[in-house]
């Protein structure tokens, strides 16, 4: 007896629909769990867990913070960089600040909720905290000397030409960093003024910063996933006096355990060495 064609049609339907969840719902996942019960891939597939004696102490993948219940650093051990991950590292929230280089006006406000730092202001603040925990020079370009974004909102006579006839400093209430522009005296920031939409030229001022800043970039921006576990050399190296001083080692002994836990570029010439944080200062607890 022959089917009808309708019926010949969703019989067929049914065994592509049997064999492809054979083969793509059970067959393929179960061949990669496998894959992953591999000697030298298990621990990859369980996350690159790290555990001292039976404690689970984090991922080489995933970064931490090394700071004490107030958020402060412990000096005993190398910092991380910034994390914009929920509170910090948090996997459950990784993302970026999603701010750019042209981030660099506060929103002032009375109001916390309101109130935001610009990207500028951030890695000002941070760079001036780092150089005082590694007791460096922390100024940046572009930074004030209390640590927020050094920019003039610049109003000219003639819109964007012509003399300057007013200056603002965006993004300080108090005394601005400058006393004068281009012959105008400078005016602190009002809560909620928007100076660009008020005709204002946006006006970054470099200071008298180094150009080559003591404080690293990468301790003063978070990744773009919030998670990275490593660290630039030189962020290393600008801690290793702090970190010898606070447990009693050589800054030779130091280096060395920085210099064994660098990773070179991936295939030799992809990416930047990195330094993972976990692992050299579990390293460095190891050594006590």
């Amino acid at each position: 007896m022959r089917l009808p064609a309708w019926l010949g049609q969703h019989l067929a339907a049914l065994r592509a629909l049997l064999v492809l969840t054979v083969l793509l719902g059970l067959a393929y996942p179960l061949a990669f769990v496998a894959l992953g019960r591999v000697p030298g891939l298990d621990g990859k597939a369980d996350g690159s867990l790290i555990t001292v004696g039976d404690k689970t102490v984090g991922s080489s993948l995933i970064g931490q913070a090394y700071t004490d219940a107030d958020g402060n650093p412990v000096p005993k051990y190398f910092q991380s960089r910034p994390s914009a991950a929920g509170d910090g590292y948090d996997p459950t929230a990784t993302s970026a600040g999603n701010l750019g280089p042209e981030s660099v006006v506060d929103t002032l406000s009375d109001d916390p909720e309101v109130a935001s730092q610009s990207l500028l202001t951030q890695v000002c603040e941070r760079s001036l905290a780092v150089g005082k925990l590694e007791g460096v020079d922390g100024s940046r370009p572009y930074c004030t000397p209390d640590g927020v974004g050094a920019v003039l909102a610049v109003f000219y006579r003639d819109g964007l030409t012509g003399p300057v006839t007013r200056a603002v400093s965006v993004n300080q209430t108090g005394d601005p960093f400058v006393q004068t522009y281009a012959g105008v005296t400078v005016e602190p920031a009002k809560n909620g003024e928007d100076y660009q939409a008020l005709g204002g030229v946006i006006t970054p001022i470099r200071g008298n910063a180094p150009s080559s800043p003591a404080v690293p970039a990468d301790a003063v921006t978070a990744s773009g996933s919030g998670l990275d576990p490593n660290i630039s050399p030189a962020y290393a190296e600008l801690q290793a006096p702090r970190i010898a001083r606070e447990r009693g080692f050589t800054e030779a002994r130091v280096r060395q355990l920085i210099e064994e836990h660098t990773d070179g570029r991936a295939l030799g010439f992809l990416g930047e060495p990195a330094v993972n944080v976990l692992q050299l200062n579990l390293a460095l607890d190891g050594e006590q």
